[in-house]
């Protein structure tokens, strides 16, 4: 796999790579956001210098990596969206799978990386952020009987914790290993007596950081990821041993 590697590294990048990243730097230089058009194939084509199967290639990439969505229609064409962490737990997956990591793997990820965030959070979390994860919390003791709705408020939970950190990476990485860390779709359940222990893990972790205190909120957090990885060892070990296969289903 290094001489692969190695190989890769030595290739130069292909034409269609970097017209997509021309489109992408100048899309940012001229301040266009997400819902912004982008110019029509014909000013693309003269603008780039390249041919219509190339600047074809490179928007199917830009495509692919939730970066654009072409609009159909005669005043249609690419336009800009705001990329989902979706893309990046798919290709993360992708690359576990080729390792055969398992899914203990994403769990211990997020025991070494959340207890950190939580603590930086705690410094920079604003008042709307704080409101934002409260209602994730209200959702879950609201909703504890309806698992869809109380997984979609957990999800949130650590969703608005991460991004709060200040730190976009963080935020990115968190959201994508969400998109499968529930485990439901490769067997991991949650009976009642396992959401009410979240929902008490949550509001702890909730009261430490509206208290600004980033060596409580630390703690919480990384008592709640490793209760979750004794629930999944003692009750799922062989899901916690299974390799996650590359599907779409799982980023939905």
């Amino acid at each position: 796999m290094t001489s692969l590697n190695q190989s890769a590294a030595q290739r130069p990048p292909k034409a269609a790579m970097l017209v997509a990243q021309r489109i992408v730097q100048d899309a940012l230089r001229a301040g266009l956001g997400e819902g912004d058009l982008l110019a029509p194939e014909k000013v693309m084509l003269e603008k780039y210098q390249t041919g219509r199967g190339t600047l074809r290639e490179a928007l199917r990439l830009l495509e692919f990596q939730g970066v654009i969505a072409l609009k159909p229609g005669p005043r249609g064409g690419p336009v800009l969206q705001s990329p989902s962490a979706t893309h990046l737990g798919s290709t993360l997956v992708l690359l576990m799978q080729l390792r055969s990591a398992p899914f203990r793997t994403i769990v211990e990820v997020r025991s070494a990386v959340e207890p950190m965030i939580s603590s930086m959070a705690a410094n920079k979390m604003t008042d709307e952020e704080l409101l934002e994860l409260r209602g994730t919390v209200d959702q879950m003791r609201d909703e504890i009987d309806d698992q869809y709705s109380f997984l979609d408020a957990n999800k949130r939970f650590h969703d608005v914790i991460a991004w709060s950190s200040g730190n976009a990476l963080f935020g990115y990485l968190i959201e994508s290993l969400l998109s499968i860390m529930d485990g439901t779709l490769i067997g991991i359940d949650y009976p009642q007596y396992r959401r009410e222990a979240i929902l008490k893990a949550h509001q702890e972790i909730y009261d430490a950081l509206e208290s600004r205190d980033p060596d409580v909120a630390m703690d919480r957090m990384r008592e709640h990821i490793q209760a979750y990885e004794r629930y999944a060892e003692r009750k799922f070990p062989q899901v916690m041993n299974e390799i996650i296969p590359w599907e779409q289903r799982f980023f939905s």
